[in-house]
C-alpha cells in the first residue's frame, strides 16, 4: 500500500517525530511504501474560506505554498497517518493546516484507511484529538483503523513500539 504520513512536530527528534518514524519501519519492513511528510517544516497557511477552489478554481487552491507539494502526495496515498504532538488538548496547527487545505478537493479521493500518533507530556489529553480524528475518517468515509498515544511515561518505549507495529498490521 502507499502510504502518507503527516508529521506535525517541529521537534526533529521529539516524542511525535520518533513515533512517526517508527510506524515507517514497520511499515516498510511488511512491504509497504511509505512518504513521511515532517509538515511543521513546511510553510502552509490555512484555508481563507475564499471559495475559489469551488468557483473558479475547478477544486485548486488559490494559494500557491508548501501545500502544492502535499496534493499530489495526498492524490496518491491509500493510508494516510497523522502524528501530532498534544499541546493543548487537540491536533496540533502543523497538522490542521493540511487536513483543513483539504477542503478544496474535499478528500483524499484513494485514501481508504487513516491512523493517529499522538504524544503529550500529560495523561488524558487526548480525546479531543482522537474525537477530531475520528469525525475526519467518518466525513471523509475512511477507516479508522486506530490511535497510539504516548504521554511522558510511555515516550520511546518498547511498549509504544509494539503499539505501533499493531497499528501496522491493520494495513
Amino acid at each position: 500500500m502507499n502510504i502518507l504520513i503527516l508529521q506535525g512536530s517541529p521537534r526533529a527528534n521529539g516524542n511525535t517525530a520518533w513515533m512517526a518514524e517508527e510506524f515507517k519501519k514497520a511499515a516498510e519492513a511488511a512491504g509497504h511504501e511509505v512518504t513521511l511528510v515532517n509538515v511543521a517544516r513546511k510553510k502552509i497557511a490555512g484555508c481563507l474560506a475564499c471559495e475559489y477552489c469551488h468557483t473558479k478554481g475547478n477544486g485548486a487552491c488559490i494559494q500557491k505554498d508548501d501545500m502544492q507539494e502535499l496534493y499530489p502526495l495526498m492524490a496518491e496515498a491509500e493510508v494516510l497517518v497523522l502524528a501530532a504532538p498534544i499541546y493543548y488538548f487537540t491536533l496540533c496547527a502543523q497538522i490542521q493546516a493540511p487536513i483543513q487545505r483539504m477542503y478544496c478537493v474535499n478528500n483524499p479521493a484513494k485514501v481508504k484507511k487513516m491512523a493517529l500518533l499522538t504524544s503529550s507530556y500529560s495523561p488524558g489529553v487526548y480525546d479531543g484529538a482522537t474525537a477530531e480524528f475520528r469525525d475526519i475518517c467518518n466525513y471523509w468515509n475512511i477507516e479508522n483503523i486506530g490511535t497510539v498515544t504516548a504521554n511522558i511515561n510511555e515516550q520511546k518505549t518498547e511498549k509504544t513500539k509494539q503499539k505501533i507495529q499493531e497499528l501496522v498490521k491493520m494495513l
